[in-house]
């Protein structure tokens, strides 16, 4: 007998979110931003969190996209619906900037704008090195913890250089595929279940 699932059973891999770990939305979150997305958790506390969306690239360079930018060959990404007029960026080279903000072992969060185009026109930095988005994702405290509860998110762990070199398109697949059996028929939805 085939086994039956129901996708809004709460389930939990009780993995507990904190900074460099990902939010995996589940397969029908209705949002343009978090539909199939994969965060990257940079900051969590007990006054809320704050991540960006590592699977949403546009589809052009950023250096194609912003006037002022120098030429670097690196897609700009959408972080999120906060501070869309902004940009951020992630970066597994915190010895080259004056500041950064740590987010695990090997990446690092933001740092001075101008720095960055500093080392791109210097030659210092290459594109896998750093990912450059638009707006960011935010929640205020308690928000992540009750999305967790009905399922919307379930947390999980990622290799950060995994993370910054995976293709977009598959990163939600071999995210979920990482959470073990109870969450695997998720990877049978499809993207559209109005279409099927």
């Amino acid at each position: 007998m085939a086994e039956k699932f129901d996708i809004f059973a709460i389930r939990t891999n009780n993995v507990a979110p904190k900074p460099g770990r990902i939010l995996i939305s589940e397969p029908f979150l209705p949002d343009f931003y978090f539909n199939r997305s994969v965060i990257l958790l940079v900051e969590h506390n007990d006054e809320g969190s704050l991540g960006v969306v590592m699977n949403k690239p546009t589809t052009r360079y950023i250096s194609d996209a912003i006037d002022d930018f120098p030429e670097f060959k690196s897609f700009l990404y959408l972080g999120g619906p906060v501070s869309t007029d902004s940009l951020f960026f992630i970066h597994t080279r915190p010895d080259l900037f004056a500041e950064s903000y740590p987010i695990n072992g090997q990446l690092s969060w933001g740092a001075d704008i101008n720095e960055l185009k500093e080392l791109i026109v210097l030659n210092m930095i290459k594109p896998e090195e750093v990912r450059i988005f638009v707006g960011y994702s935010g929640w205020s405290k308690g928000q992540l913890q009750s999305e967790l509860k009905v399922n919307s998110w379930v947390v999980g762990e990622m290799e950060p250089e995994k993370l910054m070199q995976a293709q977009a398109d598959e990163l939600w697949e071999q995210s979920v595929s990482t959470l073990g059996k109870d969450y695997r028929f998720w990877l049978n939805f499809p993207v559209n279940p109005e279409l099927n």
